[in-house]
Formats: structure tokens, C-alpha cells, sequence
């Protein structure tokens, strides 16, 4: 569905990221995980177990392997340059923004936007 979920990390480590993502990953419904390859992700086979779900490394510096994060992070930095503290921005900044790009009819799902394909609701755009 290419639906977006945000979750700000007081830090950038391994345990940090798996409670975010057990947070909002917890009851959705997922097929599989194509993470990046970064140190983050080390408890990988924790998060794996625990929701039930395969992850996926792509090979080094091939980034065409994983197509739709990296055209996710485009779409991200719109709104969020690189290198930019994300502190600065309340938790309703960065859902408003995830709200729009999930309310963002995108060519590959028929002009249909995430929340429409993963909800498998009709939007009327007007």
C-alpha cells in the first residue's frame, strides 16, 4: 500500500527502533520489511519474531532494491531537509505530514493514495 507511519526516536540505536516500530507496526497488517542497511536495525531477528514478518536486506549500494523507501525518503525530505534536528518539530508537524503524503494519490497505485489502498477506502478529492 506504500502507507507511511512516522514514529520520532529520542535516539538512533538498535533498541530505540525496535520499540518504535513494535509501537506502530504492532497491529497492522504486513507482508514483509525492506529496511535500509543501517546499525539501526541490528535487532532485526527480535523484530522479525515479534510480528510475525521477514525482513529483507538489499545487497550494498544497489538502493534500486528498495524503490519505494527511497522514493518515500524523497517525498520526506519535501518536508525535512537532510541533516535537519527533527526536534524541532512537535509530533503533530510530523503527522501532519505523513497525513499528506499518505492522502497523496501516487501513479503507481492507480492514482489512489496509501490510505485508500491500505484502508480500502474511497476518497473523494474535491
Amino acid at each position: 500500500s506504500r502507507y507511511l507511519m512516522t514514529v520520532w526516536l529520542p535516539k538512533k540505536n538498535a533498541q530505540a527502533l525496535k520499540v518504535g516500530m513494535l509501537d506502530v507496526l504492532r497491529d497492522m497488517p504486513l507482508r514483509s520489511i525492506t529496511p535500509d542497511r543501517g546499525k539501526e536495525f541490528a535487532l532485526h531477528a527480535q523484530l522479525s519474531d515479534e510480528l510475525q514478518v521477514p525482513f529483507y536486506f538489499p545487497e550494498p549500494g544497489q538502493p534500486w532494491q528498495r524503490g519505494s523507501n527511497e522514493n518515500t525518503n524523497g517525498l520526506l525530505r519535501q518536508y525535512f531537509p537532510k541533516r535537519q534536528d527533527l526536534g524541532q518539530y512537535s509530533a503533530a508537524q510530523i503527522q501532519a505530514v505523513t497525513d499528506k503524503i499518505n492522502l497523496r494519490p501516487r501513479k503507481c497505485l492507480g492514482w489512489k493514495c496509501a490510505y485508500e489502498v491500505l484502508f480500502r477506502k474511497t476518497l473523494r478529492l474535491v
